[in-house]
């Protein structure tokens, strides 16, 4: 009887530190509470590992509060910031002052008006412009890729860095440690004999050890010599060219970025350097002064599980509130969580027209069956969903009326607004949003609309299966 008085003692001590712990996401706590009923001995030890909040670790914040002054010394002015609606370029946001204020003191990086914004839509377009970006590199190279393979395209990207690095040119390239697990010792060592720099965010077995496992460096981003910037949804891999015979053609979004923007893209590789290798670099030379005529109005924003709120998700759910017209959103992984759902929910009921561009080939079954979750309910009150057929769509983008878009690493899941790091970029001029709005018209017409009734009509069992996978949603 004391055997079992003890263990009962454990297992409410175990619920006690997940809810105590958890108690600002009340999704996590209860998928933690229904790992620890199923298996009562492992579920504090799983936690223990893999369910630490990152957002703890106070002293790195305060490491990248001194580098992000050190920055905005170097680029003070240098870039013209957006502080009235007059300035973003698009007349839409005369109507919508609220939204330009919030997502002005959202970010850590201001909307600024001195950019030069291409929207590149293939991995062909992409990795051309990249590469030829590469070649042009006077001082330095910057690469910081959530996944980057020893495959063709790879080894494309590693023939240029190498011949740089040769030449004097600083190249640094920063992967995540899971995601480029597979990238081989001989590619990183190749790297390093030319002078190249290779740091890995977060290594597997130092995170599990660390108990950060979890958190993930998502972000996609390219700066040369701080002048040109790069990021969006892309990888670097042979498998976005469309040579991976199980998913085919991967349809996916990109951004060329020159101007102020791009003074922003640095800050947040330079962060992440210093938290993956310990270097500090924070020099002007890394932020020179440019000579960019653009005026599109650009705003990078960076989240993460460091940070003090979640600023994807506070982005998103603004945008989507603010939305009278349209809200078109493509996503590889629809998982949004309770707010963003009763936005799109609010949304519909006011009359705004809401589209979703999802897969209908999955590249991770676990985490489609949890999207498949959330259509029926969403259907219902009338959000209209589509499966894209011309391959995989591996896009995130959202389009807002004519007053906004966003390209970038966050898929719309709550792994993205709370786990990963991501990085997002929100246009704001009429002319990139209306090239966004062509392309999400042009995946349109490859994508087969799910009707609500024959979706219901799904056998009993797979709706058990998405049952289970929503349950364990906040997770994956």
């Amino acid at each position: 009887m004391k055997i079992f008085a003890i263990i009962l003692m454990l297992f409410i001590l175990q619920l006690a530190i997940i809810i105590i712990s958890e108690f600002r996401r009340p999704q996590r706590a209860l998928v933690w509470i229904c790992i620890t009923f199923c298996c009562p001995p492992l579920g504090l030890l799983f936690y223990y590992f893999l369910g630490r909040d990152y957002w703890q670790e106070r002293k790195l914040g305060r490491r990248c509060v001194s580098l992000l002054r050190e920055i905005r010394g170097h680029v003070a002015g240098k870039i013209e910031i957006v502080r009235q609606a007059a300035d973003t370029g698009n007349s839409g946001f005369g109507q919508r002052p609220e939204l330009l204020h919030l997502l002005s003191g959202l970010a850590e990086s201001p909307i600024t008006s001195q950019n030069k914004c291409e929207v590149l839509s293939s991995a062909e377009a992409a990795y051309k412009a990249m590469l030829a970006s590469m070649e042009q590199a006077q001082e330095h190279i910057h690469l910081e890729f959530y996944i980057f393979r020893d495959d063709e395209i790879g080894r494309q990207f590693q023939e240029v860095m190498v011949r740089k690095a040769r030449q004097g040119v600083r190249v640094r390239l920063l992967c995540d440690g899971l995601g480029s697990h597979k990238l081989s010792r001989t590619f990183v060592n190749t790297l390093k004999q030319a002078g190249a720099q290779v740091h890995f965010f977060l290594p597997p077995l130092v995170s599990l050890l660390d108990r950060r496992f979890n958190y993930r460096n998502h972000r996609k981003i390219l700066v040369v010599d701080g002048l040109t910037g790069f990021t969006g949804g892309m990888n670097i891999g042979d498998d976005y060219l469309g040579k991976d015979p199980k998913m085919g053609y991967w349809r996916d979004t990109h951004l060329r970025l020159e101007g102020d923007s791009v003074y922003h893209l640095q800050y947040v590789f330079l962060k992440d350097w210093r938290l993956a290798s310990g270097d500090i670099m924070s020099h002007p030379r890394f932020f020179p002064a440019h000579a960019c005529s653009g005026r599109n109005a650009v705003q990078i924003i960076a989240s993460g599980p460091d940070g003090g709120i979640d600023t994807t998700q506070e982005m998103f759910f603004a945008s989507i509130c603010a939305a009278k017209e349209r809200i078109w959103l493509a996503s590889p992984y629809f998982i949004p969580d309770p707010a963003v759902c009763r936005a799109l929910k609010n949304a519909v009921l006011s009359g705004v027209e809401v589209r979703v561009i999802i897969p209908a080939r999955p590249d991770n079954k676990l985490v489609y069956y949890a999207t498949l979750s959330y259509l029926e309910n969403l259907q219902d009150a009338g959000v209209k969903f589509y499966r894209y057929t011309n391959g995989f769509m591996h896009a995130k983008v959202m389009i807002i009326d004519s007053l906004l878009a966003t390209v970038g690493s966050a898929n719309l899941d709550m792994r993205s607004f709370y786990s990963n790091f991501e990085l997002t970029a929100v246009l704001l001029h009429p002319e990139q949003i209306a090239g966004l709005a062509e392309d999400f018209g042009n995946d349109l017409k490859h994508s087969e609309y799910i009707d609500p009734k024959e979706f219901q009509e799904r056998s009993r069992n797979v709706k058990r299966i998405e049952e289970l996978c929503q349950l364990l949603s906040p997770l994956l």
